[in-house]
């Protein structure tokens, strides 16, 4: 995981390494994804996630599905 020290959108430099429950919706259909951790920035609501963090949440997402059902082996 990178460390951000300022955050990429307003330069703020109080943007923080945070771990929380990610709720999300897609298509209409709402998720949640456990323990996520990524940087937010209090000033203007950045976040900021990692390639594992991305990985995960697309793991828990409906969109996804269709990819995860197509990857096992048969």
């Amino acid at each position: 995981m990178l460390k951000h020290k300022t955050c990429p959108t307003c330069g703020s430099k109080r943007i923080k390494l945070v771990r929380r429950t990610l709720t999300r919706s897609s298509h209409g259909q709402i998720y949640k994804v456990p323990n996520v951790q990524f940087h937010a920035c209090p000033d203007c609501g950045e976040h900021v996630y990692s390639p594992e963090a991305v990985s995960k949440i697309q793991a828990h997402s409906p969109a996804f599905a269709k990819r995860r059902r197509s990857a096992l082996p048969a």
